[in-house]
C-alpha cells in the first residue's frame, strides 16, 4: 500500500487540533494532497491561517466544513481520498462522564468510516486512539501491550479526571475495530501516550499544560506526572503516516517513548532549564498519583518504525513554543 504522495488525496479530521494541525504540516511536507475537516460555529469563523499558511498549503491543502454531530458532512471531505487520519475527537476532560460525548464521539465516527467505505477509494483508515484506551484496568499487568483494554467500569469507580475522554476514547476504538471488521474496511489504530513537544495550534494544547505543570507552578497538575509516559508530536504525527503506508499494518499500535517519574522529571528539568523555579523534591515527595503500569511500543517498533525524538527534544520544543507564543 506505499502511495505515491503526488498522487494521493488523504483526509484529516478535526484539523485544528494539536495532533491533526501538526499531521496535516508533515502530511503536506510529504506530498500529499490534504483535505483537513474544521467544525465552523455558527456565531464566528475561526482563524485557521496557521494551516492555511504551512509550505505547501495553498496547492495542496483543502479546508471543509465538518462536524462530527453531522456524520453526514464527512462525505465530500472523505470521497476520493485513499488515506482517512480520524483525529478527531470531543474534548471533555472532566471527570463526570458524558453521554452526550459518548454518543457523538462513536455515532461520528461510525458515520465517518460508513462514509470511507462507500467512498470505494479508501483504502486504509488511521484513527487516533490513545493511550488512556490501554492503561486503566485491575489486572496488575507491569507492562502493557496492545492485548491491554481500559476496564470502563474499573475506570468510573476510581473517578479520575479525565474520566469522561478516558471512556469515551475506548468505547470509540472498540466501535471502529468492531465496525472495520464487521465491513472489511482496513483500519489501524494509534494509541499515543501524552503527547507534548512544539505546536502549531494558537492555543496551549492541555497535554502540553499538564506536561509543563512544574515549570508552569500548576500544582493541580503534579499528580498526574506521578508516573508520567510521553511522546513527541513529531513522532506522533510520523507514525500516523507510517502506519498508513505500511502493508502490513494491522490492528492496535500503542506509540510510547519516554516513561517518567515527577522526582525524575523534577531532576531533568532542574539540571536543563535552571532558570526555572522547579519545586524541590522534597515537596514533590509528597505529592499522591496514580502509579501508572508501563507501556510497550514493541509491536510499532518490530514493525521498522523508530522513534527520533527523547525527552531532551520534548521539553526543548514545548518550552521553545510556549516563550514564541507569550505562555512562558
Amino acid at each position: 500500500m506505499r502511495m505515491q504522495g503526488e498522487k494521493s488525496s488523504v483526509c484529516v479530521t478535526g484539523g485544528t487540533g494539536y495532533v491533526a494541525s501538526w499531521l496535516v504540516m508533515k502530511l503536506l511536507q510529504h506530498g500529499y494532497s490534504v483535505r483537513a475537516t474544521v467544525r465552523f460555529d455558527s456565531e464566528c469563523k475561526k482563524d485557521i491561517s496557521y494551516l492555511t499558511s504551512l509550505p505547501g498549503a495553498p496547492e495542496k491543502l483543502e479546508i471543509i466544513n465538518a462536524d462530527l454531530n453531522n456524520p453526514d458532512s464527512f462525505n465530500v471531505a472523505i470521497d476520493g481520498c485513499v488515506g482517512v487520519f480520524h483525529v478527531a475527537h470531543p474534548m471533555d476532560f472532566t471527570s463526570k462522564e458524558s453521554e452526550t460525548v459518548n454518543k457523538a464521539a462513536v455515532e461520528g465516527t461510525l458515520g465517518i468510516l460508513k462514509a470511507c467505505v462507500n467512498s470505494k477509494t479508501v483504502k486504509r483508515v488511521v484513527y487516533t486512539s490513545s493511550a488512556v484506551a490501554v492503561m486503566l484496568n485491575n489486572k496488575g499487568s507491569e507492562v502493557l501491550d496492545e492485548s491491554s483494554w481500559t476496564d470502563i467500569d474499573y475506570c468510573r469507580a476510581l473517578k479520575l479526571r479525565g474520566n469522561s475522554y478516558t471512556i469515551s476514547k475506548t468505547l470509540t476504538e472498540k466501535a471502529a475495530l468492531e465496525f472495520a471488521e464487521e465491513h472489511g474496511l482496513d483500519l489501524v489504530t494509534l494509541n499515543p501516550s501524552q503527547v507534548a513537544g512544539p505546536f502549531i495550534c494558537p492555543g496551549l494544547p492541555s497535554t502540553v499544560y499538564i506536561a509543563l505543570a512544574l515549570i508552569l507552578g500548576n500544582q493541580d497538575q503534579y499528580r498526574y506526572l506521578y508516573k508520567t509516559h510521553m511522546v513527541h508530536i513529531d513522532d506522533v504525527a510520523d507514525a500516523h503516516i507510517f502506519l498508513l503506508q505500511c502493508p502490513s499494518a494491522k490492528g492496535r499500535y500503542i506509540c510510547s517513548s519516554v516513561e517518567i517519574t515527577i522526582l525524575e522529571m523534577a531532576e531533568f528539568l532542574s539540571s536543563r532549564y535552571p532558570e526555572f523555579q522547579i519545586p524541590t523534591t522534597e515537596l514533590l515527595s509528597e505529592i499522591k498519583g496514580y502509579k501508572l503500569p508501563s507501556l510497550s511500543s514493541k509491536k510499532l517498533l518490530d514493525l521498522g518504525f523508530e522513534f527520533k525524538c527523547s525527552i531532551h527534544e520534548i521539553f526543548d520544543g514545548a518550552i521553545q513554543c510556549c516563550k514564541e507564543k507569550g505562555f512562558l
